[in-house]
């Protein structure tokens, strides 16, 4: 006599929905820390370890092209820039005091509000979407590139001349503005 399997429901979790849940926890808590810690460089340290949760959630969900981008463009690239303008404009490395404004409970508000809308458009945009499972995988380089540069090219590149007025305005903020002795007479 053989057993037939119990089918998947709705109440029991798949292990890798197990995994997402867990790497969603954990990416969570450090990004609590990271908007709560007193230390700049820590701070910038934690925003690695949320985003590299991030790029976790996204292999879980099979869309690895996004994972790397993730991980090369966060990860590698905006924190790598942050902790080069904490360095080159001299902000304070260790405990400071003047990094609290007295404005927890407001920014908590807010935050609170803001994750709200936000989940009620996800919820109510994608009320009534069904993922089509045939064809290429959604999340692919391939799918990921040809939307990217059909629907959002004039972004994408501006985007990248943001980024690049960011690097050239992190090296003028840098530079001291100490004048030549040579020159003046």
């Amino acid at each position: 006599m053989m057993l037939a399997a119990a089918p998947q429901g709705f109440l029991s979790p798949t292990g890798v929905e197990i995994a997402f849940l867990l790497v969603g926890l954990a990416t969570l808590g450090a990004a609590a820390i990271t908007v709560t810690t007193k230390q700049l460089v820590h701070a910038a340290l934690w925003l690695v370890v949320a985003l590299g949760g991030l790029a976790v959630e996204y292999l879980l969900l099979t869309a690895e092209f996004i994972a790397w981008v993730q991980v090369l463009i966060y990860v590698g690239s905006v924190v790598v820039l942050l902790l080069f303008g904490l360095m080159l404009t001299k902000a304070p490395i260790g405990r400071s005091p003047d990094a609290d404004s007295g404005n927890r409970y407001v920014a908590l508000a807010v935050a609170g509000v803001a994750a709200a809308a936000l989940v009620w458009v996800v919820v109510d945009a994608f009320r009534a979407t069904w993922i089509n499972l045939d064809g290429p995988a959604q999340g692919s380089a391939k799918v990921s590139g040809e939307y990217l540069f059909r629907h959002w090219v004039l972004p994408f590149e501006a985007l990248s001349v943001l980024l690049l007025a960011a690097l050239v305005g992190a090296i003028v903020l840098s530079r001291k503005g100490s004048k030549d002795p040579q020159g003046e007479s």
